[in-house]
């Protein structure tokens, strides 16, 4: 693993996290972007050499709405940058970890993305992420 690529946060509002958010860091966001699969809406505010995430859904049976619905708002993930996440996922799943999808698949801010089960890590969603060229 490279570095922390993110911190993604769940939020019910994106617009009104959006405010929040750009009152605290002082900027706005420099990206908002729909990733149908997921069924959410995501902005991203650069901080440094690190970025936050915000998770809106935008289905109730997606993941981010569950998520809230159970815990309420809050830190959903942390994702790290690999150089080659098929390479990662072999890797971790022959240390033992569970994968929550067999191949990777195309995330927000052009990135391939992989999620490992938080059984797994101390109930810490954790994403692998991989720019794509």
């Amino acid at each position: 693993m490279l570095k922390i690529e993110h911190i993604g946060i769940a939020v019910k509002n994106l617009e009104e996290s959006n405010q929040l958010f750009t009152k605290l860091f002082g900027k706005q966001p420099y990206k908002l972007e729909k990733v149908e699969n997921e069924n959410v809406i995501t902005s991203f505010f650069s901080i440094g050499e690190n970025k936050i995430e915000l998770l809106e859904a935008t289905h109730p049976n997606s993941a981010i709405a569950r998520f809230i619905e159970k815990k309420g708002e809050g830190i959903h993930h942390i994702a790290f940058e690999v150089a080659d996440i098929n390479a990662e996922m072999k890797r971790l799943q022959n240390e033992g970890f569970t994968l929550l999808s067999e191949q990777p698949k195309k995330g927000a801010d052009n990135k391939l993305i992989c999620f490992l089960h938080p059984k797994n890590t101390n109930g810490v969603l954790i994403e692998l992420c991989q720019s794509i060229s």
